[in-house]
């Protein structure tokens, strides 16, 4: 079980306040496990590069501390920047460098020693063997997007961020790209990814996070988020059309589709006595025959906005 696994990266009361007085963070507290993939979800602004960065130790924190594998992130940063590997969203490397000179270059940069095979074994991974010795700026937009992780995966680190990975992707490369994140969770790496695609963190992630305002205001398994915050709609499709609802029918909140046709019944998801047997009773007696039913569950999308929304 993913709960088991022990904490890898460790961020304690951490807040960032920029020099403009803008606070992007305020008191963040969060525990990532070894092994699980955790998807940071939140609208633009929200905070997510700003946390991503000081955990990586581009950006200063202005309070609070953090911790990879054991090792504080200012006070033993080599050692701590050593575990990480970094996907950003711009490729920032010479135009005019090969892939192979590229990737090797990366590795160098934390004092590892050359390792041709696992360049090779990065490179093929990543469909990049082919280009190995393509300059950079004769790549495509995915061949680029795959170098971004190729580069981060260099020095063979044991967490990797994924800072909106696929934004901006066909549709083959997202699905080629979230297949070798599963091969790297497999192989005992741990992923952290921002991402503003919602479907891609409910499929990949073990666990979500959602922050607005610089604050985290929620953490859970996404199975267990599902099922707190996940609503259920009942929709009946009725033999006859009704002009409105009947007041014996108030309590149950029910909501009339525009032609009359259908009623509408939200109920929580989780609750055992949702009211359904009640409402089926009631409908029977007010002489309302429907001939058809199905149930609906919110997305995560869903349930993110309504997050947020909150939060206003």
């Amino acid at each position: 079980m993913v709960s088991l696994m022990p904490t890898i990266i460790a961020v304690s009361e951490l807040s960032k306040i920029y020099e403009s007085r803008f606070q992007a963070l305020k008191g963040i507290n969060l525990d990532i496990r070894r092994g699980e993939i955790f998807a940071l979800l939140g609208p633009n602004g929200a905070g997510k590069t700003t946390l991503i960065s000081i955990i990586c130790g581009i950006v200063k924190a202005s309070t609070g501390s953090v911790r990879v594998a054991g090792h504080d992130s200012v006070a033993d940063y080599r050692a701590a920047r050593a575990m990480i590997g970094l996907v950003p969203q711009e490729l920032t490397t010479d135009a005019f460098e090969s892939v192979w000179g590229a990737v090797s270059f990366s590795r160098g940069l934390f004092g590892k020693p050359a390792n041709p095979q696992h360049i090779e074994k990065v490179l093929r991974d990543l469909s990049l063997w082919d280009k190995r010795d393509s300059k950079i700026m004769t790549l495509s937009g995915g061949m680029k997007r795959r170098l971004l992780i190729a580069k981060a995966l260099s020095h063979e680190p044991e967490i990797l961020f994924l800072d909106e990975p696929t934004a901006g992707v066909d549709v083959n490369l997202r699905r080629d790209m979230w297949q070798l994140v599963r091969g790297l969770q497999a192989s005992g790496v741990t992923i952290i990814l921002t991402t503003h695609y919602i479907d891609e963190a409910e499929e990949m992630a073990d666990r979500i996070g959602v922050i607005s305002k610089g604050e985290i205001i929620l953490v859970d398994d996404k199975a267990e988020l599902m099922r707190k915050l996940g609503r259920k709609q009942m929709i009946l499709q009725l033999q006859t059309a009704l002009e409105h609802i009947p007041p014996a029918l108030a309590a149950y909140q029910l909501e009339l589709s525009g032609d009359g046709n259908e009623l509408i019944y939200t109920f929580d998801a989780q609750d055992e006595r949702n009211g359904i047997v009640a409402l089926l009773k009631d409908l029977n007696d007010a002489a309302i025959a429907f001939k058809d039913l199905h149930t609906t569950q919110s997305s995560l999308e869903d349930i993110f906005v309504s997050l947020v929304k909150d939060e206003k």
